[in-house]
């Protein structure tokens, strides 16, 4: 199943405001225009303050959810404080839930929003105000649902919330792929990092990917893994700066579905970033790993509705 709802995007920010909104929305319309969409659906989970506080202060969650956050820690987030940010942020969080619950059951499932690898645990940063995939992850091992999961982030930003969220979680394993000279500029330590140069082509991307794939089955073998698929590596993202093309993106997707199906590994994908003030070409990239899940997984589509 593919998890949208109309909070998504629906969030007034200010003019030219640099996060793109709108395109959980325009995203969610084109899908209705494929296959995928016989498999949209509206998140019935709402996140609580206990699945909240298993990854983050509960001062810090109580502050962000009242409305009590100070000056600074506002700034720091990125986005002006408002009860639309609470609902959509809570409703991220539960979607990214109940997506792992339907992964485990039919192999794939996807949330048309997440991958908020930036937020600390006392802290929001970038946009970022639950890390939602740190959530799912610990949700996953205190219900025992998974012995091992595996956090593989190829958004282009090294996904420093999560790894220190989850640094002392053996169960847990953070795989980041991620451009070196890239924000943030104070990384922190993932189990596996490959930071990838200025400009990197689609095929060191994609050997460097098939390394960490290969890596992170063969030592940990996860019940699950969480996938921030992240459409900021390409070449024309105002805050990427690697240069891999379409097809590759493309390609980085098609390679990871393919990877977890033939493993028999279940996936939940989360959209992670992506910065262009072109939001429909933005949502062209991000539709990629939609056209992957059409090509490797093409009888997802005919399963039954939960």
């Amino acid at each position: 199943m593919l998890f949208y709802h109309p909070s998504y995007s629906d969030l007034c920010l200010p003019p030219k405001h640099r996060f793109p909104i709108e395109k959980y929305r325009l995203l969610y319309q084109r899908l209705t225009q494929t296959p995928c969409a016989s498999r949209l659906t509206q998140p019935s989970v709402v996140a609580s303050e206990e699945d909240l506080t298993l990854c983050h202060d509960p001062d810090y969650v109580a502050a962000f959810v009242n409305g009590t956050l100070s000056a600074s820690a506002i700034k720091r987030m990125g986005f002006p404080w408002s009860e639309q940010l609470v609902e959509r942020t809570l409703r991220s969080v539960g979607a990214a839930l109940e997506a792992c619950q339907l992964a485990l059951e039919y192999g794939f499932a996807a949330n048309l929003s997440g991958g908020y690898h930036h937020a600390f645990s006392d802290a929001a940063a970038g946009f970022c105000i639950f890390n939602d995939l740190a959530i799912a992850a610990r949700h996953l091992i205190r219900t025992g649902q998974a012995d091992t999961v595996l956090l593989l982030d190829c958004d282009v930003h090294q996904g420093d919330g999560s790894a220190e969220i989850l640094a002392q979680d053996p169960q847990v394993v953070t795989c980041s792929l991620h451009c070196e000279q890239n924000f943030p500029k104070l990384k922190r330590q993932s189990d596996y990092d490959f930071a990838l140069p200025v400009g990197c082509s689609d095929d060191t991307y994609l050997a460097t990917l098939n390394e960490a794939l290969g890596l992170c089955t063969r030592l940990h073998q996860p019940d699950i893994i969480l996938y921030n698929a992240g459409a900021d590596i390409y070449h024309r993202d105002e805050l990427g700066h690697l240069a891999i093309s379409l097809e590759g993106v493309q390609a980085r997707d098609r390679k990871v579905l393919h990877h977890a199906r033939q493993h028999h590994i279940p996936l939940m994908a989360a959209l992670g970033g992506g910065y262009q003030r072109n939001v429909s070409r933005l949502v062209d990239v991000h539709l990629q790993l939609f056209i992957a899940l059409q090509q490797v997984w093409p009888e997802h589509f005919n399963l039954p509705r939960p």
